[in-house]
């Protein structure tokens, strides 16, 4: 098999799996937690407020994303590619994975709050090797189905590092529905990922289980604002938009 056709199956292959990425990053964590040595409460104020400022612009990122992005085109799919029209405005105007990128930011914030510089490096190549391939693929996918017109706006832009210059406005206003029926899940994700390092590295140090009263209050609202938007999404059309996924 040609490399090129190894690496789009692989890429496939990841796609599908690509919810899965987070619990390998939890198991991942515990070791380095355990290692990384004690820090100054100035010291995890730093990282405790990098870890969070990352997150939420990872969260603005994907949250732009998905409020100006038309249904028909790729989005949040989990079993396979689909696209039936190619989306170049909006922050597709400045990457070609916003996605992606806004996932990066939301989860290495949660890494960057364990306090391990050596585990922020460790996962940020194992993002890169594991999205590579998976952004592989997908161009791959979009070459095939929209021809010239795909790669004539691939060539354009970069990957995974925005280019604002090129910036065209949304062809489609921003939705706030389209993100509270599609980003809560996500915002769920990432309070449990702060949670969970913060009881790691409390019961590592103390021997004890315990989750600061702040953590526990963004908590128990992430899990209320999910159930909430889940019932809304499953039981009535309150979230539903014309022309959105």
């Amino acid at each position: 098999m040609a490399l090129v056709h190894d690496l789009e199956k692989q890429g496939n292959f990841l796609f599908k799996y690509r919810g899965q990425f987070p619990i390998v990053l939890f198991i991942l964590a515990v070791p380095f937690i355990y290692w990384t040595e004690k820090i100054t409460q100035n010291q995890q104020f730093v990282y405790t407020t990098i870890g969070v400022i990352l997150s939420i612009v990872g969260f603005i990122i994907r949250a732009y994303t998905i409020g100006t992005t038309p249904k028909g085109t790729s989005g949040r799919n989990t079993k396979q590619q689909l696209a039936e029209q190619l989306n170049t405005s909006g922050i597709y105007s400045t990457v070609r994975h916003p996605l992606y990128l806004g996932n990066y930011f939301m989860w290495i914030g949660i890494v960057v709050f364990t306090c391990n510089v050596y585990y922020v490096i460790i996962v940020s190549l194992l993002y890169f090797v594991y999205y590579e391939r998976i952004m592989f693929a997908e161009e791959r996918f979009l070459e095939k189905k929209f021809g010239q017109q795909y790669i004539d706006w691939a060539l354009s832009l970069p990957a995974f590092i925005p280019s604002f210059s090129s910036f065209k406005k949304s062809s489609v206003p921003f939705s706030f529905l389209s993100v509270l029926r599609r980003e809560y899940s996500g915002i769920l994700a990432t309070v449990i990922g702060f949670a969970y390092v913060s009881i790691l590295r409390h019961y590592f140090d103390s021997q004890e289980f315990f989750l600061s009263k702040p953590l526990m209050y963004c908590l128990l609202a992430s899990v209320l604002l999910t159930l909430f938007l889940r019932t809304l999404k499953r039981h009535t059309n309150l979230l539903e938009e014309e022309g959105r996924f």
